[in-house]
């Protein structure tokens, strides 16, 4: 079983930045891809970005050269700073893990709400 717990959302002013961290338990954190995704109400759960065992990263093309994901394995963290936010970042940001290749996001957060005012 894997914990996940969201954190550092908040109310920020459009061109503004902020930087979520999701803190995961789990002895083999760094063998895990770690995903964010995002969820605007009445709107469908996208995917933001993700980091693999080995570093390598991917993101929606949405957030590309805004958003930044990485991970401290010492700590057992993601983050993603997001930067130059917009409007239509306002969402519920989630965290996921998944821990076996292939096996999809096995593990979510609780979420972290993010609000940027134009």
């Amino acid at each position: 079983q894997v914990q996940l717990v969201e954190s550092g959302g908040g109310l920020v002013q459009a061109g503004g930045s902020l930087t979520l961290s999701c803190a995961a338990s789990g002895r083999t954190f760094s063998t895990y891809t770690m995903g964010w995704f995002r969820q605007a109400p009445g709107k469908e759960r996208e995917f933001v970005a993700r980091i693999d065992w080995r570093s390598r990263t991917y993101y929606a093309d949405s957030v590309k050269d805004r958003f930044t994901i990485s991970r401290d394995n010492a700590k057992n963290t993601v983050y993603l700073q997001m930067n130059s936010l917009q409007s239509e970042d306002t969402a519920n940001y989630y965290c996921a893990a998944s821990v076996d290749s292939g096996g999809g996001y096995k593990y979510w957060g609780r979420g972290t709400q993010v609000t940027v005012s134009s």
